[in-house]
């Protein structure tokens, strides 16, 4: 989790470029990195029927994910941001309750009262400019993020991660220019300045941190999965208080704690 943790210290590095141009930036950076095992992965046949019509529908929820959450980060401070767009295991949970498959667990359930807790806490202390719009579009973000990590997830241990995600980032990058075309969005990088930032979006959180969470849905339910995400605020919250100098009042803080005792929770209650 650190891995991601860094990726809203890296777009907020990026702005005032546009939050499409931003996350389509990241995306294709990670596609053409992703490249080579993408066609490896299409050549071994891991990428036939099903899987690679879920990978091109996950692009589409990337794009859904990235776009959404990045304009967030232009409305709400960065804790409020990351701690809404990784209320992923509250989707989760409710899509597990109705379908009868990967059904929470009653430490899962107890680590998702937490960890509500925990976010409410750090969403209110960082309430921002615009914090309706901020807050619907972060919370918009974590729904696409659920229905992704429910994407992987049917493929369970067959699943190629790389080429998987290798498809989604470029779908996903293809989707956002289409958008900011049609919205009459310049596609241009803010200056040289944003392209660093961006590029290591791509290498950290992208593949790093993205990356390894697609390849544990091979072993892990998506709940536990998404609460592991649930972490990221925490660091991204100290992160931008050491970077950005966006300091965090007491609530923010209590918040980060709990959140952190919901992620130890859940995760000690997996098998390795």
């Amino acid at each position: 989790m650190s891995a991601i943790s860094f990726a809203a210290i890296l777009f907020k590095l990026a702005q005032p470029t546009h939050p499409l141009v931003a996350a389509a930036t990241r995306l294709g950076i990670s596609a053409l990195l992703l490249a080579p095992l993408t066609l490896r992965g299409f050549r071994r046949g891991r990428l036939a029927g099903a899987v690679g019509r879920d990978a091109v529908l996950a692009g589409f929820l990337y794009a859904l994910h990235f776009g959404a959450w990045v304009a967030s980060l232009e409305l709400i401070s960065v804790a409020a941001s990351v701690t809404l767009v990784t209320a992923t295991p509250v989707f989760l949970a409710l899509v597990a309750l109705i379908t009868g498959r990967d059904r929470p667990t009653l430490r899962h359930g107890i680590a998702i009262i937490i960890a509500l807790a925990g976010v409410l806490l750090i969403a209110r202390s960082s309430p921002g400019a615009g914090a309706w719009s901020g807050n619907a579009l972060a919370l918009l973000g974590a729904l696409a993020m659920g229905l992704f990590l429910l994407l992987a997830r049917r493929h369970g241990s067959e699943l190629d991660a790389w080429a998987f995600t290798g498809v989604a980032c470029a779908v996903g990058a293809s989707v956002l220019l289409v958008v900011a075309v049609l919205s009459g969005v310049p596609i241009a990088l803010s200056g040289a300045n944003a392209l660093l930032p961006l590029a290591m979006a791509a290498l950290v959180p992208q593949l790093i941190g993205h990356g390894c969470l697609t390849w544990s849905l091979r072993h892990l339910k998506p709940t536990t999965v998404g609460l592991a995400t649930v972490a990221e605020p925490v660091g991204s919250t100290l992160l931008a208080w050491l970077w950005l100098h966006e300091t965090p009042g007491s609530m923010t803080l209590t918040g980060c704690a709990v959140v952190l005792l919901a992620v130890v929770l859940t995760l000690r209650g997996e098998r390795r």
